[in-house]
């Protein structure tokens, strides 16, 4: 019986459904995470009768047809990239981005990577840093003897040196995608750009629909707990259905075979 099957797709489906909602609850407080949902799509139909084909010889077509579906798949993990609030810290490396764009971080093996995490920190040579050593691009060293060190909207970076001067270390830039959804998470809170999402356009933050940045600050997960507890239970629901399904074609099979 296909039902046994179809139904075990939607098992399947919402399985792997669920498995998404929990990372994205897992990852409520991650800074700078963004939520993904499960998309889906109806696997291939039977033709049993196939709409439009003719009924006689006068051309009559058939109006509807009769299709009968063979299941569900998961077509896609869209990332959804919308905007996390912006959680105070006033740890003077922390940043965040408000509106557009991500971070350009330099992978031990020369990659460029990208992230919305601005946490950083900086290295026994003054250098900036991800929390895990990455270095920040473009590359900012800070002196160690600088002191009230600010970070502007635009990403000017200065000091203020021995002498009471204040000095300009570097410009920090931000990427941005024209498919920012099709960037390939790798973990660490680090996307790497990929065909889908298109080459990195570079430019100073509040240039040309760029966002800006917020010293001090960092963002928060964009993860919502009503909206995940509320996927949830659709899931649950929906994974209980098919499952009852199943039981149904089960029964209906046992019928059949002790008919007398």
């Amino acid at each position: 019986m296909k039902a046994l099957h179809i139904a075990a797709t939607g098992m399947k489906a919402q399985e792997t459904n669920v498995e998404i909602i929990s990372n994205n609850v897992a990852n409520m407080r991650t800074t700078g995470y963004k939520r993904l949902r499960a998309d889906f799509q109806d696997l291939l139909y039977e033709n049993q009768r196939r709409v439009g084909s003719q009924t006689s010889s006068a051309g009559t077509i058939v109006p509807t047809g009769v299709q009968v579906g063979s299941g569900v798949k998961l077509a896609a993990t869209s990332r959804i990239m919308t905007q996390g609030t912006l959680e105070q810290t006033d740890k003077e490396l922390d940043l965040a981005i408000r509106g557009e764009g991500f971070f350009q971080i330099q992978l031990p093996d020369g990659t460029t990577a990208y992230t919305r995490d601005g946490s950083f920190e900086r290295d026994s040579d003054g250098n900036l840093v991800t929390v895990d050593g990455y270095a920040v691009q473009p590359a900012i060293n800070i002196p160690q003897d600088g002191t009230d060190l600010s970070i502007s909207a635009d990403g000017t970076v200065q000091v203020t040196d021995a002498t009471g001067a204040q000095v300009t270390l570097g410009q920090l830039n931000l990427a941005r995608f024209v498919n920012k959804s099709g960037l390939e998470s790798i973990g660490d809170n680090l996307y790497l750009a990929t065909d889908a999402s298109g080459d990195a356009q570079v430019d100073i933050p509040g240039n040309d629909n760029f966002g800006d940045l917020q010293q001090g600050y960092v963002e928060s997960s964009n993860v919502e707990a009503v909206t995940e507890i509320s996927d949830l239970i659709a899931a649950q629901r929906a994974y209980e259905m098919n499952s009852k399904i199943i039981q149904a074609a089960d029964e209906m099979l046992s019928t059949t075979s002790n008919l007398r």
